[in-house]
């Protein structure tokens, strides 16, 4: 596997960070974007997460939506729901962590264990 792509159910920009910050401080259950919770917090990624992306042999991609439409859709169009993880390698993509799996992750921990425990297949 040559990377993991983590796609986040938000879109990116300024202007989207500044309201998405004030949805997780005013109303946190209400986030569209479960894998946003679990990697950062209102200002900043979550230092459990940023230690483990940073130690990490895993090439990792991150992606808001819309970027990730501009940059994968004429090759895999929109048949994924988000937030999600994909892996790539050579050119193909796969689903590696589901939208339905990613609802369930409360905790970065939660996170990095799914993670590593499928790197070991």
């Amino acid at each position: 596997m040559e990377k993991l792509i983590f796609v986040y159910n938000a879109f990116s920009g300024t202007h989207n960070a500044v309201l998405d910050a004030l949805y997780k401080m005013v109303s946190p259950k209400s986030s569209a974007c479960n894998l946003c919770k679990v990697t950062h917090g209102v200002f900043s990624e979550n230092p459990q997460w940023k230690k483990y992306r940073q130690a990490s042999e895993v090439g990792m991609k991150f992606l808001h939506l819309d970027e990730f439409q501009k940059q994968y859709a004429s090759k895999f169009g929109y048949k994924y729901t988000f937030p999600i993880i994909l892996w790539e390698d050579e050119g193909e993509m796969g689903v590696y962590v589901t939208t339905e799996e990613l609802e369930q992750v409360y905790s970065a921990e939660e996170l990095i264990a799914i993670i590593e425990d499928r790197l070991k297949f």
